[in-house]
């Protein structure tokens, strides 16, 4: 699959909303930077409280995203990010090298693969997936003893 034009990816921004009814508001936009680059930031709120922080450079002419961090939140609370920081010294995340995302307990060093994320395709749906399910689960506190 080949990166979407900037207008289709413009399109696929700013229409999460009407394309997800778990999605509740989203700020997301594409700032362009240059004539083949564009910045990507903002957020998406989910009805299940969750808030996913978004960020990417995209380069069109190359027809990839060059840098990304994305990062959900509950409230003030960090429960997941990705990140493309190259860990080669874990055979572990080997597989979506060198993408993977953080969670809890340990989220600093909790490192789990991140299919689905990649340089070369949007990554927004995989997201939004990941939040619905992640949304989905039971909270801590609901589950029983």
């Amino acid at each position: 699959m080949l990166f979407p034009s900037r207008d289709k990816y413009e399109r696929l921004i700013y229409t999460l909303p009407q394309r997800y009814s778990e999605i509740v508001s989203s700020s997301l936009h594409l700032y362009t930077t240059s004539r083949s680059t564009a910045i990507v930031r903002g957020s998406v709120r989910f009805r299940s409280g969750l808030e996913l922080r978004v960020h990417e450079i995209v380069d069109f002419v190359a027809g990839c995203i060059s840098d990304y961090s994305y990062t959900v939140f509950h409230g003030e609370e960090r429960v997941r990010w990705y990140d493309p920081q190259p860990h080669p010294e874990n055979p572990d995340l080997a597989e979506t090298f060198p993408h993977h995302r953080r969670e809890p307990p340990n989220i600093k060093h909790n490192r789990k693969l991140a299919p689905g994320i990649s340089f070369t395709e949007p990554n927004l749906s995989t997201l939004i997936a990941d939040c619905i399910a992640l949304g989905d689960e039971p909270a801590e506190d609901d589950q029983e003893i």
